[in-house]
Parts: structure tokens; sequence; C-alpha cells
């Protein structure tokens, strides 16, 4: 198969970079030069000492892209609607690697997609999957999600899948959006937790509760309860909210510790997903009328700029509802 990936940081020059090994032809697009010269002279443009195959290469023209018609988005979420917009989808297949809700929609990146193109075909690729690790070769497991052709996602699914990067079927497309975005917000309040120096067990226990009111937005909008406890939701969440490598823990840390949320952007210098989505999920939420305090605590304080230790104490003064109440 011949894929393009949109966007080369990277999650995008990761799987670039595992298609390219597979055989596959892969071209990435990115709009930094720098980048697509980097990749152009076979480096990964993050990560020292990996070489990049061959049959990858890096363009900063959208014309080029037009030539595929297997499409990977793996681009900030917010950027997916004007970049998808500049290209004719019809015909075109895309597999979303992006984990995000837009803000100004409220919508998952698949949605946004169709409301460009009605007729394309979204499939999502998602899970426990730090982008430096699957570069490395180390052992990773994903999801491939699904609404129509399976036949076409077991084709991905062979394109994908090697010895060190397993790839499972879903066919719940929502629910694996839905784990892939949601799961950052909870991350963040993780790093808050630590950055608090609140231990292990807040840590235990807002994963726990987190993963309740990832599955109970989910359902909600549609996704199947089983499909957060799989790979793009409880996988992911771990993997998020317990490691150094991630983002968005790494920015709730820094709020823990006493940053603004924009000195902790500019520390990171990487985009936050969790920073954006947390926003859309509380609005989505409010609206909704869904109980997802985890995920308003979070919006209070990153967006809304209410002071960490008003909106902790709320949080710890909450009587407790059942635990598995939906």
């Amino acid at each position: 198969m011949r894929f393009a990936i949109l966007g080369g940081g990277r999650w995008g020059t990761a799987l670039g970079s595992l298609l390219s090994k597979k055989g596959e032809e892969v071209l990435i697009y990115d709009r930094n030069e720098e980048v697509v010269s980097i990749i152009n002279r076979g480096l990964h443009p993050y990560i020292e000492g990996i070489k990049l195959l061959g049959n990858i290469r890096a363009t900063v023209s959208l014309e080029e892209v037009e030539g595929y018609e297997n499409l990977i988005c793996a681009l900030p979420t917010q950027v997916v609607r004007s970049v998808f917009s500049s290209i004719e989808l019809k015909g075109k297949r895309v597999i979303n690697a992006s984990k995000g809700i837009e803000l100004k929609s409220l919508k998952r990146v698949s949605e946004v997609l169709r409301e460009i193109e009605p007729e394309v075909e979204v499939f999502a690729l998602s899970g426990p999957s730090f982008a430096e690790e699957v570069s490395k070769g180390l052992p990773t497991a994903v999801v491939l999600a699904y609404e129509k052709s399976r036949a076409l996602a077991q084709e991905y699914q062979r394109s994908f899948n090697c010895e060190s990067f397993r790839v499972y079927l879903n066919d719940d497309l929502a629910g694996v959006e839905l784990g892939g975005a949601l799961k950052n917000v909870i991350a963040i309040a993780c790093g808050i937790s630590d950055g608090l120096g609140f231990g292990y067990n807040a840590r235990a226990a807002l994963i726990t509760r987190g993963l309740v009111e990832m599955t109970r937005i989910g359902v909600r909008l549609g996704a199947r309860r089983e499909t957060f406890f799989g790979l793009s939701g409880a996988g992911d969440l771990i993997l998020t909210a317990t490691s150094d490598l991630s983002r968005n823990r790494t920015f709730g840390l820094l709020l823990g510790k006493g940053y603004s949320p924009e000195e902790a952007l500019k520390k990171i210098g990487q985009v936050v997903e969790g920073v954006k989505t947390a926003e859309a999920l509380a609005k989505l939420t409010r609206r909704e009328n869904i109980y997802a305090p985890i995920t308003d605590a979070v919006y209070r304080v990153v967006t809304l700029r209410e002071s960490l230790d008003h909106v902790l104490r709320e949080m710890l003064l909450r009587f407790p509802k059942d635990e598995f109440s939906l």
C-alpha cells in the first residue's frame, strides 16, 4: 500500500518508519521545511540515532498528498479541519491517529472529517503507544477501529502489524477515538496530583475513578462500555497517567509544582492535547449534563485559572456516589 501521513511530528514519523520497514511506500507531509529536510536525509527529526529507510520521504506540498488514497492523520487535533479542508477527500480513506476533541465544534476527528467530506471512510489507530518506543522497535499493542469495512481494516492491520507492533481490531470507532482523547485529561489530573506530592494511593484512585468517568462520558456519547477497558481506554490511560514520557502528565506535574499553564506549556515546548480537550470536554459534558468531576476540575484549573487549592478542596469534599454509577 501507499500511505500519506499528515504530520511529521514524533508520532507521524514513528508510524512512517514502521510502515516503511514493512515495505510500504510512505510520504510524510509537514509544513516545517526543516523537519522535511531532515526526513529526506534519512534521519529521524526528533530521535537521534534512528535512520529512516529509502521508501519514506517528506514534503511541504499538500498537492503531493492528493496522489495518495490512504491518508493517516497525525496532526494536532485543533488543526485537522484546516489542513484536511485543503485536500480533496472524495475517494480517500483516512486513518485517524490524532487524540483529541475539536474545541470549536466539540466533535471527534472522524466527525470533523465527515463534515469536510461526508463520504470519506475513517478508521482510528489508538492505544498505549509512545512514539519514541515505537520508533525504537520496542513491543507495543494498539487497536485499529473501523465502522463499515472490516475487510479494509484487515488490510490496514496487515500493513501495520509486525513483531514489535501488535494491532487489534475493534468496530467501535467512537469509543476508540474518545478513549484516546479522554485519557489525556485524566493524565493531567494525575500529573497535578504527583506534582503536589499526593502519593501513589491518590494516583491509583485518580486513574481508577478517571476510567469510570471516561466510560460514563463515552457511553453517553454513543460508545460501547467495554471499549474503555481495552487498549484505547485503560491501556492508554495507564501509560499516559504514569510515565515521565507523557506530555499531558508532565504538564499536570508542572502545574502541581506551581507553574502557570502558560509557563508549563512553554517549558514542554510541544502540543499538549489534553489542554484544549479538557476545555472541549467540559463544555460537552455540561451541555449533555454528564457527571464528570475530574474533567471539570482540570478545566477549571487550566482554562478558567481557578485556584488549585480551591478546586482540590471541592473535589475532596464531594460525597462519594456508587462506584459504578453511569
